[in-house]
């Protein structure tokens, strides 16, 4: 694997570290940046988050990160909360997203536990993240609100009801899991994206 710049964007939204971790065990050492010229030098970037999506959103606002990132056209993957400020809103917080993905994030009703959190299968898997990956092999998810199945949904999770667990969008990919907590499925996805 060539080394190359991965960038994780920082905006003070959650995962930076644990996602900073899974790349330096596959042998890179990626910068963490808010830093507008350091994130369009990058090869490929991780648009990691964990929290609420309004504040996450102002947060990205302060730094002109909401204006940035749909400019990019390097590969960039969108982790968790990352996934959902990539899609036109969310309910949470009545947020209105970037508007990579034309789908709206909603909120899990209470029939099961919310947040949907622990291992659960990966369904309907296509588009290149998953090479290499077999049908209903488990990730790691945390979350309370959901991207419908939408266009541009390359794998789906069943809890309440079916999800996206992972959309892609010409050089935009976006995981509602966690790679970085996801075992080899996790890395083996990280990979996919290295390799791209």
């Amino acid at each position: 694997m060539k080394e190359q710049k991965i960038v994780i964007i920082d905006y003070n939204a959650g995962n930076i570290q644990s996602v900073k971790y899974a790349f330096e065990r596959l042998g890179i050492t990626p910068i963490v940046s808010n830093d507008e010229e350091v994130i369009r030098s990058a090869d490929k970037i991780i648009f990691p988050g964990v929290g609420e999506a309004s504040w996450a959103m102002n947060s990205l606002k302060k730094n002109g990160l909401d204006e940035l990132i749909p400019k990019l056209t390097q590969p960039v993957l969108g982790i968790c909360l990352g996934m959902q400020l990539l899609c036109e809103s969310s309910e949470e917080g009545n947020t209105k997203g970037l508007g990579i993905f034309p789908v709206k994030v909603k909120r899990f009703t209470n029939e099961r536990k919310v947040p949907h959190m622990g291992w659960n299968q990966l369904e309907n898997l296509s588009g290149d993240l998953f090479s290499g990956i077999s049908e209903n092999e488990y990730a790691y998810f945390v979350h309370s609100f959901y991207v419908p199945d939408a266009t541009g949904t390359v794998a789906s999770c069943d809890y309440i009801l079916n999800f996206s667990a992972s959309l892609q969008k010409d050089n935009f990919y976006a995981c509602q899991f966690h790679p970085e907590k996801s075992g080899a499925v996790g890395v083996k996805v990280l990979e996919n994206f290295i390799n791209l």
